[in-house]
């Protein structure tokens, strides 16, 4: 692990392992976005989606740790840099006054951040540490038929897509893809990514409240 800790040694080392544990949460956000899609199909392939997962057995809890691995050192990382930024800025006046050309995305990103942090834990709260032998599909419509909690999961959604759309665009800065030919096809890229990833996992908690049809 001393090459790990090598790395932190400099801000560049660490917005690099900024970069590739955002690659791989990217990876699993789109995954889980092509999983929860097929709640859109009825809810007999959204629970066959679910059983496919719990037949995995043990790969599945490799994967959570792995995942949970990642999570932890995107967080860490991210609060890390976020201070040290803080100090290398001289005054909250200079702050505001560069904010001009930043995008709400990049403005937002602790912010987001710890909605996200909030949202995950609601959700493996409600989702994963809970009742296995209750269908998955039952589960959502009895979760986010309730308006508050559907609000509360919509809210945490924009973020995550606020989250994404600057994330997604930084993790190719940071490791050194940027080019001024290609910046305009890549901040096109990462805005329609996030786009597509907040539209699709809010629509579940609207339809549920709103349409007494979806997933029955």
């Amino acid at each position: 692990m001393g090459w790990l800790a090598h790395l932190y040694q400099s801000s560049v080392g660490k917005k690099s392992i900024m970069a590739v544990s955002g690659i791989l949460l990217v990876l699993f956000l789109f995954t889980h976005l092509l999983g929860n899609s097929t709640s859109f199909l009825g809810r007999t392939s959204f629970n066959s989606y679910a059983e496919h997962l719990h037949s995995l057995g043990g790969l599945v809890y490799l994967f959570e740790i792995c995942l949970l691995l990642v999570f932890g050192i995107h967080i860490f990382t991210g609060v890390v840099l976020y201070f040290e930024n803080l100090k290398a800025r001289p005054s909250r006046y200079n702050i505001n006054k560069d904010d001009g050309d930043r995008s709400w995305g990049s403005r937002t990103m602790p912010y987001t951040g710890l909605v996200i942090i909030l949202f995950i834990i609601v959700h493996l709260a409600n989702f994963h540490f809970t009742d296995k032998s209750v269908l998955v599909a039952d589960l959502v419509r009895n979760l986010l038929s309730k308006p508050p909690l559907a609000a509360f999961y919509i809210f945490s959604l924009i973020c995550v897509a606020l989250h994404v759309s600057h994330g997604f665009w930084s993790m190719f800065q940071s490791l050194g893809l940027n080019h001024p030919k290609y910046n305009g096809m890549i901040k096109t890229g990462a805005l329609a990514f996030s786009i597509l990833v907040g539209t699709v996992f809010i629509l579940i908690p609207v339809l549920t409240v709103f349409s007494s049809g979806f997933l029955l």
